[in-house]
């Protein structure tokens, strides 16, 4: 967007945006209509609401229609976009997982930062960042510029972004700085024990209390943003010189905050007690759960996981969204034929159907999806899980216990006495929890279960591995699924691109399937924090077993012979699958060959 000097001049006559030079300005600028920023005006003058909002939120707010792109909304980004091009200022999107809010907190303090409507966003030691929603009043640069010593560069931001980010950075910064200086009743020796790389500080005695509000304000401020930027899972890492907090966003890891161990230590001790975990407990791992909502008001459920660490506790929370775990099978990433395959396995009234992947490949989605599928008022449908996943009305869950020898193959035994219909065994673990499953089956119950295996033919060799008598498995295995999860193009930004023939025969590697006359590839948006990459999808690798693969089930089985027999009966391998997914132009092939396993693992056609 081309600055124009009429524009500007009528922007920045009073320094300070007003409304009306605003909207003279975009109506000089061909963006609004005549009449539209009239009624903008009355409408302002009438509920007096000039002096609080800034002038683009009230413009957002009044959703006019864009005279010079129709159909595209004059929205709040669009605007301040338009802003920053008048003042020949850069744009930022203010992301806050960028931002190294310890760092840029110190630069200026947040009673200044308020008055000027400014933002700090970067920092180092030459020069600092600020985002302003008031391009044009930049007298406070060149005074701050003296002070700090360093070069001052201006970026141009949404004011509701600067408004929230400064109460939120500077809140949740003091909150840290005010934990930090609470002193406890004593130190906790304990602690000292535990944490193998203490570097004991000879003076600084003290404990932070989990209790301490400053501790409850971060915990509650980093489950709601972790809820906000669609965090799998929050890792809080203790570190000798300041423990870090990281989100798992579309399966990978970003850095998001660093805290002082005492404060890190207080964060830990606070999650335990909501979890309602053993907090005196620092050396042994437990496991515990946390319900609450998000800010929409939806409740999701987190499962916590602690383990001792050479700088203290490590804790995992990983975060189960009701309306995320429970889809239909489309919403998966399942293709109709697939669907069908699955659906064809799960709606018998008997037999074992196994789901196969590594860890966090969406084992546990498809599971419960299939189960809010089958459950209905006439079925009594129970699980046994380690632990509960997500707590669902519909099912009977019951979780394992190994204090109290309630493993597995003793839940299992247990449902069995429950006068159950579907039974869903959380992992296939051991012999007696595999042989309980086949007994289950045998007595006419459906079993559905996980394994951790490459692919889906190896879910067989893996039975007899852990002594399952291949007659069995012949008479009880209906099928098996294995799955991984991969990040699918942000459908705001993805463009179309030219598909590489040797990349395409890398991914389809022995398939002769042609080249896709269309795909895409990653851009990177606000929608997506410039990742290019918005949410995951499932690929899948179905295995129905048929009268022929059941005969080729021995005790000495032949993996390679059985997979091709598999392939010859209708499976089509995890990177046809995925293939699928690329010509949809759902992904991309480099982005599929990351997750899939090595050729070496999978059968050929």
């Amino acid at each position: 967007m081309a600055a124009s000097p009429q524009i500007a001049s009528l922007l920045g006559r009073r320094g300070r945006l007003g409304l009306d030079d605003v909207l003279a300005a975009l109506v000089v600028d061909g963006y609004v209509a005549a009449d539209d920023a009239k009624n903008v005006r009355m409408g302002a003058r009438a509920g007096r609401a000039t002096v609080e909002l800034h002038p683009l939120v009230l413009i957002a707010n009044a959703k006019l229609p864009n005279q010079r792109e129709p159909g595209r909304p004059l929205s709040l980004e669009g605007l301040t976009e338009w802003l920053a091009g008048q003042a020949a200022l850069p744009y930022l999107k203010i992301d806050p997982m960028k931002i190294n809010v310890a760092a840029v907190t110190q630069v200026v303090s947040h009673a200044y930062a308020t008055r000027h409507r400014i933002l700090p966003v970067a920092a180092t030691p030459g020069e600092v960042t600020f985002a302003t929603c008031e391009p044009f009043d930049a007298a406070w640069a060149s005074d701050l510029a003296q002070m700090l010593r360093r070069d001052v560069r201006r970026v141009v931001a949404s004011p509701l972004d600067i408004n929230r980010f400064l109460a939120e950075f500077y809140g949740v910064q003091r909150s840290i700085q005010l934990a930090q200086d609470a002193k406890g009743s004593g130190y906790d020796s304990a602690a000292a024990i535990l944490n193998f790389e203490q570097l004991v500080e000879l003076g600084k005695a003290g404990e932070v209390g989990a209790d301490d509000r400053h501790v409850v304000h971060i915990v509650d401020w980093l489950l709601q943003y972790a809820f906000e930027q669609r965090a799998s899972d929050i890792h809080l890492e203790p570190r000798r010189e300041a423990g870090q907090m990281r989100f798992r966003i579309d399966g990978v890891m970003h850095k998001v905050f660093e805290l002082p161990p005492p404060v890190m230590t207080a964060v830990t001790a606070r999650i335990k007690i909501l979890a309602r975990m053993d907090v005196a407990e620092k050396r042994r791992p437990q496991d515990g759960r946390i319900k609450t909502r998000s800010s929409a008001g939806r409740e999701v459920e987190l499962r916590i996981s602690t383990m001792p660490t050479a700088f203290g506790e490590k804790v995992v929370m990983r975060i189960f969204d009701p309306d995320i775990v429970a889809k239909d099978f489309g919403q998966l990433g399942f293709s109709p034929q697939e669907g069908e395959a699955w659906r064809s396995m799960v709606e018998r009234p008997h037999g074992i159907v196994l789901v196969t992947g590594p860890t966090g490949s969406g084992k546990t989605t498809t599971l419960y999806s299939t189960l809010k599928h089958l459950a209905r008022p006439e079925l009594n449908v129970c699980t046994v899980e380690d632990p509960i996943e997500m707590v669902s009305s519909e099912l009977n869950q019951m979780q394992v216990q190994a204090s109290i020898e309630l493993d597995f193959a003793a839940g299992v035994r247990t449902l069995l006495r429950q006068d159950p219909d579907i039974i869903m065994i959380g992992e296939i673990r051991d012999l007696e929890t595999a042989q309980m499953a086949v007994q289950a089956s045998l007595t006419g119950h459906l079993v559905l279960s996980t394994l951790h295996t490459n692919d889906a033919p190896s879910a067989v060799t893996r039975l007899l591995d852990l002594g399952v008598p291949h007659y069995l498995i012949q008479s009880t295995l209906t099928g098996v699924v294995a799955q991984r999860l991969i990040r699918t193009l942000c459908p705001h930004c993805k463009r179309e691109a030219q598909q590489d023939p040797h990349t395409w025969t890398a991914l389809t590697h022995g398939w002769s399937l042609p080249v896709p006359k269309k795909v895409y590839e990653p851009v990177g948006c606000l929608e997506c924090r410039n990742t290019g990459f918005m949410g995951r999808t499932g690929v899948y690798e179905m295995l129905k077993l048929s009268p022929r693969l059941r005969g080729l089930i021995s005790a000495q089985l032949d993996l390679a012979r059985f997979g091709e027999g598999a392939l010859a009966e209708g499976m089509q391998p995890l990177r046809i699958s995925a293939a699928a997914q690329v010509a949809k132009g759902l992904t991309t092939v480099q982005e599929v060959l990351t997750v899939l396993p090595p050729i070496e693992h999978e059968s050929q056609p």
